[in-house]
């Protein structure tokens, strides 16, 4: 039979040499039928990179002809790395020359020119990630151009006379690209919007979900049957039929900020004579949205929801969202459970998933829960007597099982979150450290044992599906750690560090003065976590089975790994096709969650800076306090300590003496002053300028 999988097998078996398309007819001894699905299948192959065709119209495997795909992560200076798809893999270095124009999050095949040193260059642009681009609007003596807003775009986008619309010189545009960059053509675009100068917060952020082509309103077969689903909850509410487990009368509990509208996770505990056993119960998402429904494609196309500080972009409408798939107090909701025990070690002695249906009993939150179990307070605890217990034994399981997390060499970053407070007009008013309290540890731990258990069920019973991968750091990057960690002097006799050596440098460096700022270089060091259709573990988590399962109303690949554990239970195994069909669709969706997740990151940085910016344009000109966090040749990063928030203090700002970098001790130093400037550093900064276009913020000494 004629597949993907048998031509990957042929080539792999019987072909040692590329081949033309008529060799592989001969080899297959094909009808003329079998020659037109095999010109089909070849071209799709082609297209995804599973094999390669080159000039000379020779097919071959790509890892054999030192081809790997995967996608690219521009930096400014146009040079930049194609991050493989395949886990384990080290990233390959692609010098500014051999980009062949892929601009950044493209998907591309790169051939591997240097084994040793990783470097190469790109060959084919299998899927390009932005369609529209957001920038200035300028002209010269003889053409007109946009300089794009995103610096990783290195290169201006052209526009005809014909194609500028009603753009003026300094507008800022969103233009649709009509050619890309190559050897022969500069890249073209085209305007089809003019944007006016944000004055107000609100009005930069609709900038930016412009700027990131975020998605706005649902399409209207998706509003429709968004609508008609709740007919059909109705009717799903009572419907146990003994495949969905009455779970209404177990004591449940749902945890989670102030702010939140969509409660996807709620948890249960008791005692048992080996130690404890836990009920994760998450939405049942896949009950309402099946696949290839409107719902489930435009969710697919989403991949996640995006926060945003005065809204939310969410995956699926808010009628699923906010409302049926949303674990509300006192009304009952299908959801789907993880029953584990685990004994007084935080060893899992078993698991369990099923169907159910659920109550939840309070709506808490991490602020409220902290009160009871930490800081024991009398009013809060009289209010929740009832449930008092169950948070004692919650509170002791999770320091259990974080103990036993950090035993096997899990990394635990107890780092900030920078958060933006509005005020009723929706300016900022501040932006703090958002710190993490034990009540966010006790559910973070109790959805990372779902996760573990559900990947390693379906790691154990070998079926496709998707897991959370993250993969150990490149060995260049540990060389820079130990730089900053030598150079801060914050260790003593360290010569270089491996990744198994992390959890033990952490744990040395908590309670210094420079614990958050190892934190944030040791955090930026690492690998990006990512979905993949191949397990290799966790490395952050030291885990060697990991999924993402929890957050299936935010996240497509939650909402897959759902429908499969959900088949898996139905019917003990997998049939031949649908392992087919999941093998062949689980790679590129796996791919393209992982795009959505860096979009998403990345928006949600564009916020952040802007939020930065517009709150720090009416100070200009005061001094703050602030710390080093970063040194380079070009200046220093410094974060202001009254508030979350960081700004560049150039070189060129620092008039005070000549600075020379040195890479040695990552410092500036004043040739004649013999000022010294390295990370952790405090010193006194004025705010100098805030850049609104760029939303940066410029320091002076």
């Amino acid at each position: 039979m004629l597949t993907k999988d048998s031509l990957i097998a042929l080539f792999r078996e019987k072909i040692t040499k590329p081949v033309n398309f008529n060799g592989i007819v001969f080899t297959l001894n094909l009808s003329p039928s079998e020659r037109r699905k095999l010109k089909r299948l070849l071209r799709e192959m082609v297209s995804e990179g599973d094999i390669i065709r080159t000039r000379k119209g020779l097919y071959g495997p790509a890892e054999e002809m030192s081809l790997v795909t995967g996608h690219f992560e521009a930096h400014r200076e146009g040079y930049g790395f194609v991050i493989l798809e395949k886990p384990g893999e080290r990233d390959i270095f692609i010098p500014a020359k051999a980009t062949l124009g892929a601009m950044d999050n493209d998907r591309v095949i790169a051939k591997v020119e240097n084994r040793q040193r990783r470097d190469g260059r790109i060959i084919r642009i299998l899927e390009r990630a932005h369609t529209k681009i957001m920038g200035t609007f300028e002209s010269d003596k003889t053409s007109y151009y946009i300089k794009p807003k995103n610096r990783a775009v290195p290169f201006y986008l052209y526009v005809a006379p014909r194609d500028k619309g009603k753009a003026k010189e300094g507008d800022t545009v969103i233009a649709e690209i009509i050619s890309y960059p190559s050897d022969k053509k500069p890249t073209a675009g085209r305007v089809i919007k003019v944007l006016s100068k944000p004055d107000s917060p609100a009005a930069e952020v609709e900038g930016i979900i412009d700027e990131f082509s975020l998605p706005g309103k649902f399409p209207s077969e998706v509003n429709e049957e968004a609508g008609d689903l709740a007919e059909r909850a109705k009717d799903a509410v009572y419907k146990t039929d003994g495949k969905r487990k009455d779970l209404r009368s177990l004591p449940t509990v749902t945890i989670d900020g102030e702010r939140a509208k969509d409660f996807d996770d709620a948890v249960s505990i008791r005692k048992t004579e080996a130690g404890f056993r836990l009920w994760v119960h998450i939405a049942d998402v896949g009950y309402y949205v099946r696949w290839d429904s409107p719902i489930d494609l435009e969710a697919r196309k989403r991949g996640t929801s995006v926060y945003f500080p005065d809204r939310v972009i969410p995956m699926l409408p808010k009628e699923l969202s906010e409302d049926l798939c949303s674990l509300r107090p006192d009304v009952e909701r299908l959801a789907f459970t993880a029953e584990m025990e685990f004994n007084r070690q935080g060893e899992r002695l078993g698991m369990k998933f099923y169907p159910s249906l659920i109550r939840s009993n309070e709506r808490m939150t991490y602020t409220s829960v902290k009160k009871i179990v930490v800081d024991k307070d009398p009013e809060e605890r009289g209010r929740y007597e009832s449930l008092l217990g169950d948070f004692e034994m919650m509170g002791e399981l999770c320091t259990i099982l974080k103990s036993a997390r950090m035993k096997r060499g899990s990394l635990d970053f107890d780092l900030p979150e920078p958060e933006v407070v509005l005020d009723m007009q929706g300016n900022p008013e501040a932006i703090i450290g958002a710190e993490r309290n034990f009540a966010h540890m006790i559910i973070e731990e109790f959805m990372i044992s779902a996760n573990e258990a559900v990947a390693g069920y379906l790691e154990g019973l070998d079926v496709p599906s998707i897991y959370r991968i993250h993969e150990e750091p490149d060995p260049m990057k540990l060389e820079n750690i130990m730089k900053v960690i030598n150079a801060l002097g914050v260790l003593r006799n360290r010569r270089n560090i491996r990744p198994g050596d992390f959890p033990e440098l952490l744990k040395q460096i908590s309670g210094t003065a420079e614990e958050d700022i190892v934190n944030h270089i040791v955090l930026r060091s690492l690998k990006q976590a990512r979905y993949s259709s191949l397990n290799v573990g966790h490395f952050g988590l030291a885990s060697e089975n990991y999924t993402h399962f929890t957050s299936p109303i935010r996240r497509y690949p939650d909402l897959v790994v759902h429908r499969i554990l959900r088949a898996v239970l139905a019917k003990r195994q997998l049939s031949d096709k649908m392992t087919r069909e999941l093998d062949a669709l689980l790679p590129d969706l796996a791919f393209h969650s992982s795009r959505m997740e860096r979009r998403a990151d990345e928006a949600e940085r564009a916020i952040l800076n802007a939020m930065r910016a517009w709150f720090m344009r009416d100070k200009v000109g005061k001094e703050f306090e602030g710390r080093v966090v970063s040194v380079s040749s070009y200046g220093l990063k410094v974060r202001l300590l009254d508030f979350y928030v960081e700004g560049m203090l150039h070189v060129s700002y620092m008039t005070d003496d000549f600075y020379q970098y040195d890479e040695k001790d990552m410092s500036l130093y004043g040739i004649h002053r013999k000022k010294k400037f390295n990370i952790g550093k405090k010193m006194k900064v004025r705010i100098e300028k805030v850049d609104m276009e760029t939303r940066e913020i410029l320091l002076g000494l």
